[in-house]
């Protein structure tokens, strides 16, 4: 068994290879897919994950969300990492 992958603010995650975030026409609303799988993420899960570039932190997509939605940067860090981790404990992200 591998290792729980744990979500912090310092954590910069990702997508992997074989997963995306795709935008389906058909039904009008963002999906991730992965082989066999498909999941419709909420419009939250929706604004993270499309900063999650391999480039950018946790902390720092806080800080942008924070900006964007006047929000306390607190708080949001604490909802992405808890959308993150629920994620990454499916197998839909690497960090």
């Amino acid at each position: 068994m591998s290792e729980r992958l744990i979500i912090t603010g310092d954590s910069i995650p990702a997508l992997p290879r074989h997963i995306r975030l795709k935008h389906d026409e058909s039904r009008d609303a963002w999906v991730i897919l992965a082989p066999e799988r498909v999941l419709m993420p909420d419009e939250i899960a929706v604004e993270i994950l499309q900063r999650c570039d391999g480039e950018a932190t946790v902390s720092g997509i806080a800080a942008a969300l924070a900006r964007e939605f006047a929000a306390p940067e607190d708080e949001i860090r604490t909802d992405i990492i808890g959308v993150l981790q629920d994620l990454a404990d499916k197998g839909f992200l690497t960090a």
